[in-house]
């Protein structure tokens, strides 16, 4: 059976983190995250349904939005419990400030949850029993230490109903 076109598929827009960090929440996702349900990298997600029929216009719009768009500075700041599974919090308030103008642009489109104030978090572990979240959690705040992150660019994907599709990276600063 043809996957869907990506008119057909709702979109997923992330931020595109700096190589370093990037790995990094990928190592911990590869090893705490069930692996019959990882088929993704660590991401963090801005919105969580954009319209595919809306795939060009939000193209275009990214394009000229991430042009003048210096890279986005972001504090990896602690841990949060989400009762079956562990995230990084992340704090930036150029992160916020785009999300919000981001949500003002597509406002006629959005769903509730996207309506919703962004919390930014990297989920590096979920779906599972809430005491194996529960001693993750314990394990990593034991040596955590805030760090500096990068956010690079935006990152436009196709929610096929398991693994997402790139379909286009928007980065910071392109052609500027």
């Amino acid at each position: 059976m043809p996957s869907p076109s990506a008119a057909d598929a709702p979109l997923i827009l992330t931020l595109q983190l700096d190589e370093a960090t990037q790995a990094f929440f990928d190592a911990l996702r590869q090893k705490h995250f069930p692996p019959e349900r990882n088929y993704l990298a660590a991401h963090l997600t801005l919105f969580h349904h954009l319209p595919g029929a809306e795939l060009s216009s939000i193209e275009a719009y990214l394009a000229v939005r991430c042009r003048p768009q210096a890279p986005i500075e972001l504090r990896v700041a602690g841990l949060q419990s989400l009762g079956q599974g562990v995230a990084y919090s992340l704090f930036s308030p150029a992160t916020e400030a785009l999300h919000r103008e981001l949500q003002a642009h597509w406002q006629a489109h959005l769903t509730p949850q996207d309506q919703q104030r962004r919390h930014p978090h990297v989920t590096v572990q979920n779906k599972v029993k809430p005491e194996q979240a529960r001693q993750l959690l314990a394990e990593l705040q034991a040596d955590f230490e805030p760090f500096e992150a990068t956010g690079t660019g935006l990152q436009l994907w196709a929610y096929r109903g398991g693994p997402w599709e790139l379909l286009r990276t928007f980065a910071f600063g392109e052609n500027a």
